[in-house]
């Protein structure tokens, strides 16, 4: 069984935050590499496999709609979270009423995408790697996964399908454009400090190809 694997992924609406924005969010016109990488492993993740994705293939157009939306402005502390745990005790809960703030975001709607992506063992792992291609092909086929597959934010829920040989053929748009520096992943070789690293992205007629992220820049 071949370890390169094939997504659609649809919903409507997404957003792919573009770290240099602060407050509000603004989403990148495409999915991200490592958004997609989440939706693979949202279905099958386990620390002895790795996914790299090497294609995203947009199938719809790139519309944009903004919206505002209630979030909280605070979040809980990770000195917090140590001191309730060595006390045994603590609070931890924040209060939506007292904590609600208004942000507007710039989104993308009605979205749809083809991921291409390949799965291999981690490094030192010995097992046999047909026994996860087998296993993410099963799960994927009935449609299951262990978290609900999302489109960048946790609201925005995906619906998914694995692609095989016998499926119907999709085209991408016909656009081509510069989608400039975009971000491809985390490095997390130093997991105290993971970097961000990141890509020249060009999209040609609705075809990104994406490098490793080792020739991605920091």
């Amino acid at each position: 069984m071949s370890s390169r694997f094939c997504l659609e992924v649809a919903g409507p609406f997404a957003c792919f935050t573009r770290p240099e924005m602060k407050v509000e969010r603004v989403s990148y016109d495409v999915i991200t590499p490592s958004a997609a990488r989440a939706v693979f492993e949202s279905i099958l993740w386990k620390p002895a496999i790795r996914w790299r994705v090497q294609r995203i293939e947009v199938l719809r157009p790139i519309r944009f709609i903004n919206l505002r939306r209630n979030e909280v402005k605070s979040k809980i502390q990770t000195p917090t979270v140590h001191q309730a745990m060595g006390a045994g005790a603590g609070i931890l809960g924040i209060n939506v009423e007292d904590d609600r703030v208004q942000r507007a975001g710039y989104f993308l709607r009605d979205v749809a995408y083809r991921l291409h992506a390949e799965l291999s063992l981690a490094p030192g792992c010995n097992e046999p790697l047909v026994k996860y291609t087998e296993m993410f092909s099963r799960r994927a086929s009935k449609g299951q996964c262990v978290n609900q597959p999302y489109l960048g934010c946790r609201e925005f829920a995906a619906d998914f399908r694995l692609v095989t040989a016998d499926s119907a053929p999709a085209t991408p748009i016909p656009d081509t454009r510069e989608l400039g520096w975009m971000l491809h992943d985390l490095d997390f070789s130093r997991p105290s400090d993971p970097q961000p690293r990141f890509f020249h992205a060009r999209m040609e007629q609705g075809v990104i190809e994406v490098p490793p992220v080792e020739e991605a820049r920091r």
